[in-house]
């Protein structure tokens, strides 16, 4: 897995599950700043995850299938290959909002600010009256889909009661 967010972290727990070993691809030095710590606790104590920091894919290697992969350690310069049948990326997205610029607030990074930071009365509501926004596409939301399901439902009212005055 080559990530280093809260996706990556819950997709490697879950491969951890049926694999014999997976491994962690992080280009930083740490996971603190990108995945939340209960998480990053979590993959650090399980024997079957290996955490591989400053590292990136230089090369795959196989016919058909997927037989290795070689990483590069930035720290180091040095190359390495390990053996591997899947190869699964979690690199980060970049919100596709651009169409909203000029009609709602976004902040630095193209991401729809809500609440507070768009001076308005509720947690998912815009900068523009009657435009809600949930979890992956909020600014500073951690995301998740069972969260952005919740977020949506309460959304639809809050939608229903704004086209209802």
């Amino acid at each position: 897995m080559v990530g280093g967010g809260n996706s990556a972290g819950q997709t490697i727990m879950f491969l951890s599950r049926s694999a014999n070993h997976v491994c962690l691809l992080v280009r930083g030095t740490s996971l603190a700043s990108s995945m939340s710590s209960y998480l990053s606790s979590r993959l650090e104590a399980d024997l079957k995850i290996t955490i591989e920091y400053c590292s990136a894919v230089r090369a795959l290697h196989g016919g058909e299938r997927l037989d290795a992969v070689t990483i590069h350690d930035s720290q180091s310069g040095a190359d390495y290959t390990l053996s591997a049948c899947a190869l699964f990326t979690m690199v980060g997205a970049q919100p596709n909002t651009a169409w909203l610029s000029g009609l709602v607030k976004l902040d630095p990074q193209g991401y729809v600010e809500t609440g507070e930071s768009a001076s308005a009365d509720s947690p998912d509501a815009t900068s523009q009256p009657g435009i809600f926004a949930v979890r992956d596409v909020r600014s500073g939301s951690v995301k998740r889909v069972a969260s952005a399901v919740g977020e949506g439902s309460v959304v639809i009212s809050k939608l229903w009661s704004y086209m209802n005055g």
